[in-house]
């Protein structure tokens, strides 16, 4: 139990060591796909390439096209003049809250969130690929439409109830985004032919590969990938770097602990020693100038440096740290005599 400390912050740091190294593994795969994934252009060959591979499904594929409502698109709330196939709407309150110790912060605290969305299609002239799941892509870039604050008015009761209960309120921010019609996008995923060949379907792979829809070419896409990697490979080293240091901690603590019972049965076996030889020597018959000078019972057994006088026995040295009580000489240090 004298590690606990430390037993926590290795479980702790081991955790998020785990976490940042799990999601660099997960991004130097994903850069990997993407590198050699096929780059197909949307024209009219796309379906006799498809028909020439098995189950006519592609693992994995990049195409890039305009977005395209299949039917009537989603109208902004905010916009009328906008519209779009994915619409996302979220509105968090602003409030300052007080910590456990006592210090203000902001914080955001989600109300409400959800998506509509309509089905599409990636378009370039006369050749369309319809895109299946589109909320379930890893990466999935949405364009902010409006981004509205609205801050609120407390009263003076408000202002007291906030500074008794901790949290005082600041407004609320409702922001709307949207994938807009019209716009072109990079898909990244499996791309098969739809149930009773009713076109082509770019949707998630079935192997478990990453599922993007960018706007970004897919040179800028694998950039990005990179610069997480990058960001989750440092935060690992640091996670192992402190988990370094927490282990040298504990053995530090193990060696010193170590150290010292050592050095306890040392001094034990030397009292030990001493105390056998101490009696030893009281069971014997003592000449009287053998007799300690302070208590006159023991064996003088103790040698005072730099004085070289020989007066005291074992008991009566731990006492006596000063002087020599024959020549009053200031002892320096002392020493085990043997007298024979």
């Amino acid at each position: 139990m004298d590690h606990i400390g430390e037993i926590i912050a290795l479980g702790i740091d081991s955790v998020l060591f785990g976490i940042c190294y799990r999601l660099y593994v997960k991004q130097r795969n994903a850069i990997e796909k993407v590198e050699n994934v096929a780059v197909l252009e949307l024209n009219s060959d796309l379906e006799k390439i498809l028909k020439t591979y098995p189950d006519q499904k592609l693992p994995y594929v990049a195409i890039r096209g305009k977005v395209k409502a299949l039917g009537s698109p989603i109208t902004s709330v905010n916009n009328l003049s906008v519209t779009g196939t994915i619409q996302q709407l979220s509105m968090k309150e602003h409030v300052v809250a007080r910590n456990s110790a006592g210090y203000w912060f902001d914080q955001k605290r989600v109300i409400r969130e959800f998506c509509n969305s309509v089905p599409f299609v990636l378009q370039e002239s006369r050749t369309s690929v319809e895109v299946v799941d589109a909320l379930r892509a890893d990466i999935l870039d949405l364009e902010t439409i409006s981004d509205c604050f609205e801050p609120s008015s407390p009263t003076l009761l408000d202002h007291v109830w906030g500074f008794i209960s901790g949290i005082r309120h600041q407004g609320v921010q409702v922001t709307e985004k949207m994938l807009k019609e019209g716009a072109f996008i990079t898909g990244v995923g499996e791309l098969a032919s739809g149930k009773n060949k009713d076109g082509l379907k770019l949707q998630p792979p079935s192997n478990g590969s990453p599922f993007y829809l960018t706007v970004l070419p897919l040179s800028s896409l694998i950039r990005k990938l990179d610069d997480e990697k990058r960001v989750y490979r440092f935060l690992a080293f640091v996670c192992g770097g402190v988990a370094l240091v927490i282990v040298g901690i504990m053995t530090r603590k193990w060696w010193r602990e170590r150290t010292r019972k050592l050095k306890e049965q040392t001094q034990r076996r030397q009292t030990s020693s001493q105390v056998g030889r101490q009696r030893s020597v009281q069971e014997s018959e003592c000449p009287e100038v053998q007799v300690c000078v302070v208590c006159c019972q023991n064996h003088r057994g103790i040698i005072l440096l730099p004085c070289g006088h020989v007066c005291l026995c074992e008991d009566c040295s731990a006492r006596i740290t000063d002087f020599c009580p024959v020549c009053r000489a200031e002892i320096e240090t002392k020493a085990v005599a043997y007298i024979s």
